[in-house]
């Protein structure tokens, strides 16, 4: 049997994609809520049969690297694919708790009276058609799918290619669970060819695909922003910068720095980088530096003056302090990296963000109300935490319930990318007649033909 090519296949899809966006739209809160709840019991149920598919999956990624020298990339290759059944435990709550948020169609932010009478409201609707190109596995296919269909929006997705087995039971799932409530077809869409070209096609059609969000590492994020003729809803980009001010409490600050590098380093809102103030740098650093070499296993990259300051002491157990090149300024590690710095003032902090952008989240710690406000206003981040973990932003964590992603982007929304995020606002207008003035039409003969009018 001869494949179809990548590209009918695909414009195939998003066709009946498109076609799906308008009756999608219209779903009540009921049936996109109950069809969260049937595939959430259907996962549940099945908890032996995606196992099963996500051994396949396992089996796969061992395959490929049966010749891999490093056993610890083997070894962490085949962690992140394995699914257990607190994943799937994940996976079922998730789509219950959102299945519990407030469905934001149809809300009013907006209200207004004008002085003619009219009633002005401003009122949320779905974006339309919303690609996700991921790298990820079934847990991000899953909430995806979930935000988007519950915003109203048709879900275009197109999963990481090391879980083929366990996306396309679900997608069954998904596609099965869909058709029984309601949903129309192509509401739900999941492409399954594992071709690059495939993704880079979800990118090139504006006219049936309204935005589009990468979900993986940069190398994907920068090809879609840089390639992408659909606006680019959320990217997950961005450094995450803890500022220790002078005047700060150094208990709060080091358990700030650990918990926001080392709860998660993994995560996108880890901590990339650590700026401090030249007044607290000596009292804070080296014990700091130590406990984040020895304790936590995090490489520690500094400038000039933090290396100066830690000296040439060595830590036995672990590595001692690198020196930071100028690109690590500019990277979000997403691994146990992190770039100290020692600065002179909260000028040269600011100064630090604003070359290094975009930020996704800009962090202080300090005592002194003024400089908080002051970071607050001119830090040029996503997000701004006051004495917070950069791990705190995060839809949930925020009370903006679950997130589909991150945005640095100043269009549209900054920070999390939740339900209210992935819809749009549309003017909403109640009149009795009002005209816009001058009326092209005399008084005199609008009144003769009012009159002529039977009542």
């Amino acid at each position: 049997m001869v494949e179809v090519p990548v590209k009918i296949y695909v414009s195939k899809l998003l066709k009946k994609a498109r076609e799906a966006a308008r009756l999608t739209a219209l779903l009540s809160t009921e049936i996109k809520d109950r069809t969260l709840r049937t595939v959430a019991d259907g996962i549940a149920e099945q908890e032996e049969a995606i196992l099963d598919a996500n051994e396949a999956d396992v089996k796969n990624v061992g395959k490929t690297l049966a010749g891999e020298a490093n056993k610890d990339r083997v070894k962490e290759a085949v962690e992140r694919v394995r699914m257990t059944p607190d994943t799937i435990k994940g996976l079922v709550d998730t789509l219950r708790r959102i299945a519990d948020l407030p469905d934001p169609v149809g809300e009013v932010t907006w209200l207004s009276q004008r002085p003619n009478g009219m009633q002005v409201s401003r009122v949320r609707a779905p974006i339309g058609v919303v690609a996700v190109i991921s790298e990820f596995g079934p847990a991000v296919m899953n909430q995806s799918v979930a935000l988007l269909l519950k915003s109203g929006n048709v879900c275009v997705y197109r999963p990481g290619t090391e879980w083929t087995h366990t996306t396309a039971w679900l997608a069954e799932l998904w596609r099965k669970t869909a058709n029984e409530m309601g949903v129309p077809p192509g509401g739900i869409t999941i492409i399954e060819r594992p071709e690059k070209e495939a993704a880079i096609e979800l990118f090139r059609q504006p006219k049936v695909v309204d935005a589009v969000i990468p979900k993986g590492g940069p190398g994907l994020r920068k090809a879609v922003m840089e390639q992408s003729r659909v606006p680019v809803l959320s990217h997950d980009g961005g450094i995450n910068v803890l500022y220790l001010d002078a005047d700060t409490d150094l208990p709060l600050a080091q358990n700030l720095v650990v918990n926001a590098k080392v709860q998660d380093h993994k995560a996108v809102n880890a901590l990339d980088t650590l700026l401090v103030h030249q007044n607290v740098a000596r009292p804070l650093l080296p014990a700091l530096v130590r406990r984040l070499l020895e304790e936590f296993k995090v490489e520690v990259r500094g400038c000039p003056k933090t290396v100066a300051l830690i000296g040439s002491q060595s830590f036995s157990s672990y590595k001692s302090l690198q020196a930071v090149t100028e690109e690590d300024w500019s990277q979000q590690f997403l691994s146990a990296h992190l770039a100290v710095k020692v600065v002179m003032s909260l000028d040269e902090a600011l100064d630090h963000l604003a070359d290094h952008a975009p930020v996704q989240t800009a962090a202080i710690a300090t005592r002194d109300y003024a400089t908080a406000m002051r970071f607050s206003r001119e830090a040029d981040a996503a997000a701004v935490m006051i004495n917070a973990s950069t791990r705190l932003h995060d839809g949930e964590e925020l009370g903006s319930g679950q997130e589909i992603g991150v945005s640095t982007m100043r269009t549209h929304a900054r920070g999390p990318i939740a339900l209210e995020q992935l819809t749009c606002e549309k003017a909403v207008v109640m009149g009795t007649g009002q005209l816009r003035h001058p009326h092209p039409v005399p008084v005199t003969y609008e009144d003769a033909i009012m009159l002529k009018r039977p009542s």
